[in-house]
Parts: C-alpha cells; structure tokens; sequence
C-alpha cells in the first residue's frame, strides 16, 4: 500500500509539472496567473531597495529626514528608493506605480530598465510617466507578440482604432486627433498590408468617410469596396481625387471661418462634416514617373499631397501613407511630405536607412530596434511620433475576407459626400438567394 501511494504521488508531482511546463509554452497567460505572477510580485518585494540602490534609483534623503533618522529613530542613514504607491497584477505581467523622491526624473528609471528586468527575472519593463512625479513600472511576464490577443476592452472609439498590442500587453491605438497624418513602411511580407487591414477593419465601424488610393490595380482595398466613399487605381485617377479634396478642403476652411472657429471638432454638430480618411496603399507609385509626360502629374499629386499634410488636420481631413520606402530617392517633395507625417511605423526592412527614414528624424533610439525584426514575426513593427516616445507593436492576424465582411456589415455608414460620387467603387448587388418562387416545379412523369 505504501508503494502505491509512493507511485501515486510521484505520477501526480510528475503530471502537474508537466501541465504546468505545457501552460508556459501554449497557455502563457495561465501560467503567469498561477506561477509566474506570485512570484515575481515576491522577488520584487524582497528584492526592490537593494535593485534600486544597485541600479543608481536612490537618492540621499533630505538634511531633516537624515537628522531624524539618526537621532530619533537611531537608526542608520540609507538612500532613498522611489515609493511604491500601488502594485497591480494582470494577465500579462505587474503594473507597479512609484513617486520619485526629489532628484529622479522618469528618464533616469528609463535609462535603468533594461536592469530591472533581468533583476525580476521579466520579458520586459517598460516605464511611462503618469502624472509629475509619478512613473508606472509595467513589467510583462512572457513574450506577449509570440501570440497576439488584443485587449477584451480594446474598441474603436471617437478618431482611435485600437490596431495592435504593445509589448507590454496594453493596445496600441491609432488615434487621428492626435497624430493626424501618419506613414507606415515596411518590407514585403512584413505585416504592412496586415497593419492597414485592422486599421480599415477598425475605422469601418466608425462614421467616417474612407478613401482608397490603391494603384496597384485595386488588389488590396477593391475587397472593401461597400464601406469606401471613393477608390481610384491608377494615377491619372489619383492626381483627379487629390485635387478634388484639396478643393474640399478650401470650402471646409471657409465654413470654419464663417463659424468663427479654427478646428473641424469645435464646429456644431448639424453643420460640422464627416471627418475623411485618405487610405494610400503604395505610396511610391504615385511619385514615380516613366516619362516625361507624367512630370506635369506627378507634381500635381506631390503638390496636393503636401497641401493636405500640412493643412488638412484642422478640417478633419486625415492622410495615411503605406510605403516599402519613402525618402529623397522617390524626388523632389518626398522629404518635405515625410516631413509632415508625425505618425511613423515601421515594419521589417531591408536595411537601416529605410528604418531612418521613418524613424530617425521623429525617435532616433527606436532605429536599432526596427532594424532587428525577425523575418518570422510578420506584422511586428516600431510605432513612433513626434514626442520621441516609442513601443514595438504586433498586429494580430486578420483575414482579408474578415475585413471585407465587416466592410459590408457597416456599409450603411458610408457617408454622402457629393464630390467623392464620382469616385465611389462600384459594388455588385448581392445574388438573391433561391427561394420557393425560383425553384423550376418538376415535371410529373408516370
């Protein structure tokens, strides 16, 4: 009996460690909930002064709080860490929100995370400064882009479409009223065509006009063609609806000054128009020329598009340009365009100088990490802005068929908008489906 119970024992301990190595590799989540989490939350109590004083994060407390420190309590004089105030655990790691004693800024905790997070034994830490004085440690617990799940919470709302996960597990929203225009570049097969598809599937359920700008013949956006207000596929056509927006765009400036306002969203909302999307799948299709009979085009398309970039966010009108490349090789006007785009994301590139393109000018640290990105994680990517803050983001798998689907679902949202009437994509009206009345009756035979 004693044998048995021995055996059974060793095959439960046996079986529960192997459960448990199974959920750290295809359960993650699981596993940081019942093992990971009260573990790292212990090593960081037991361990959090000594990492901090060791990291450089402390600081010699005040002339008065060193004098009641040694006279009154009696006790040894030691450096202040910054206070924890709250520690958080969630499904992807720990949040942990500390105030900074006087002489820390949140860049000196920045400089210092790399540190902490093989001190705590984390994928990562990435520290974000909440309020003065305040920053939030957000440790994750596993590789959250090995397989993306985007937040439950994580809807279209106002002028944001949630489009990605961050690295440390929170949702990587593409927010038009704070970086209006915005380029995206990457490689062949590197999730860029991934990226604008959870963008379209997000800015369709939101009122807004979409326009495509796909001169690769339509192969990438035709599929959405019920939520479009307009779709060109070739150049000619694309220098034509360009004009036609920026000519849009002077009567919508002269509505805001009639109204005595100068932003789209201080308008009321009876006579403020829809806000309109311009989606460019290949950016560099439009500023290359074969001859010299497409020059006159090509400046009339580089012209509107600057006008537009630099003009149109006050009107609610939004620019977001796809590109493998995007710099002064593509002719004149490409760097002043660029120049424009405050959003930058980056994919996988074929080499560094591409990565500076998109990324030096706005957040020169994130180059090094855009130039790394594994050619089997399509859909990884560097998103930046004008502040110099950046994040690695991955983009969860969607279909084309997906997207198209929700395209038809909220077609009834597109917008009327008479200048776009005489771009709109022809949509095939949907085969009816056979009924009673189109079933041929039988021929009764003997």
């Amino acid at each position: 009996m004693t044998d048995l119970t021995m055996w059974l024992e060793a095959t439960g301990a046996l079986a529960g460690a192997g459960g448990l190595g199974y959920a750290k590799v295809r359960a993650p989540r699981v596993y940081w909930s019942l093992v990971g989490m009260p573990v790292t939350w212990g090593r960081f109590i037991l361990s959090y002064r000594s990492t901090m004083d060791v990291c450089g994060l402390t600081v010699h407390p005040s002339g008065l709080r060193a004098f009641m420190t040694r006279n009154v309590a009696r006790r040894e004089v030691q450096p202040v860490p910054p206070k924890i105030r709250r520690v958080r655990g969630t499904s992807t790691g720990l949040r942990v929100t500390l105030r900074l004693p006087a002489g820390l800024e949140p860049a000196d905790v920045i400089a210092s995370s790399e540190r902490l997070r093989h001190a705590w034994g984390v994928h990562s830490v990435t520290v974000v400064e909440t309020k003065p004085g305040f920053v939030e440690l957000r440790m994750t617990g596993y590789d959250v882009l090995r397989r993306v799940r985007m937040p439950r919470k994580a809807r279209p709302h106002d002028m944001a479409v949630p489009v990605a996960v961050r690295e440390d597990g929170t949702a990587f929203e593409r927010d038009y009223r704070k970086a209006p225009m915005a380029l995206t570049l990457g490689a062949n097969h590197s999730g860029k065509s991934m990226y604008q598809r959870n963008l379209i599937k997000g800015l369709a359920q939101l009122p807004v006009a979409l326009v495509g700008v796909d001169c690769k013949r339509g192969v990438e956006q035709s599929a959405f063609a019920p939520r479009l207000s307009a779709l060109v596929t070739t150049p000619d056509d694309a220098a034509s609806l360009l004009g036609i927006l920026v000519a849009e765009m002077e009567d919508r400036f002269d509505l805001l000054s009639r109204h005595g306002v100068s932003d789209l969203w201080e308008l009321p909302d009876k006579v403020r128009p829809v806000p309109v999307v311009v989606l460019v799948d290949e950016v560099a299709e439009l500023f290359l020329i074969s001859s010299r009979k497409d020059e006159e085009r090509r400046e009339r398309i580089v012209t509107a598009l600057i006008r537009l970039a630099q003009l149109a966010r006050a009107i609610g009108i939004y620019l977001e340009i796809c590109g493998q490349r995007f710099g002064s090789d593509l002719g004149k006007g490409a760097t002043m365009l660029r120049a424009q785009l405050t959003g930058r994301v980056v994919h996988r590139v074929n080499d560094k100088q591409t990565a500076e393109m998109g990324l030096a000018d706005v957040a020169p640290d994130a180059v090094p990490a855009a130039s790394l990105i594994q050619m089997n994680r399509p859909g990884t990517a560097v998103a930046a802005d004008a502040s110099g803050g950046w994040s690695k983001i991955r983009t969860p798998n969607t279909s084309r068929d997906e997207v198209a689907a929700t395209c038809r679902e909220f077609a009834h949202l597109v917008p009327k908008l008479p200048v776009l009437d005489p771009f709109r994509p022809y949509v095939p009206a949907p085969a009816p489906a056979a009924g009673p009345s189109m079933v041929k009756p039988r021929p009764v035979t003997d």
